[in-house]
């Protein structure tokens, strides 16, 4: 079993998001992670799904997820012709002793401390999945209070873009003029 990613643009209105889902778990799949928001075009959302399975299954979410009619665009987001991100929040648990031990793990890893108590601090963490397990691995033995994680964003490198646009066919929006 593999994890895929698909990469959707769908029109942005309700009801939209429980189809989606719906279609997916009808058809005994799990949804990984789901992450949805507004594109640079407020008509339009942006969905990045992460389902585990084969590339059979693939090949049929995909095939169905473009048999809806709030569907634009459907693709796989391949990993290292895409670029991903997930963030995750995490509020650790720390005391005189080990707040620094926690402070240079933070800064190992590049993250950021974004919120910080006598008994507590909350750390941003952004990357690659591996880098936020690694990191969550890395904070549990110190009690991890409290976590949010918001799921894969990905975009595919280059200039091509999920509807088939690229540089070449992009249409920049026309400035208006005050007079």
């Amino acid at each position: 079993m593999k994890k895929y990613m698909i990469g959707l643009l769908v029109n942005n209105k309700y009801g939209v998001l429980t189809r989606i889902a719906s279609l997916i778990a009808r058809r005994g799949y799990n949804i990984d992670t789901l992450t949805v928001g507004e594109t640079v075009d407020p008509s339009i959302s942006r969905m990045t799904i992460m389902i585990t399975g084969t590339d059979h299954d693939r090949d049929q979410v995909i095939k169905q997820l473009r048999k809806l009619h709030d569907v634009h665009f459907v693709k796989e987001m391949v990993r290292g012709a895409s670029v991903c991100r997930e963030l995750v929040l995490i509020k650790v648990a720390t005391n005189k002793t080990t707040r620094q031990e926690i402070i240079d793990a933070v800064n190992v890893f590049r993250n950021k401390i974004i919120d910080y108590s006598a008994t507590s601090m909350t750390i941003e963490v952004t990357g690659e999945t591996t880098k936020l397990d690694a990191f969550i691995d890395l904070m549990k033995p110190y009690g991890i209070l409290e976590m949010g994680r918001t799921g894969v964003v990905s975009l595919k490198r280059g200039d091509e873009c999920l509807d088939g646009t690229n540089i070449d066919n992009f249409k920049k929006p026309k400035r208006s003029r005050k007079k």
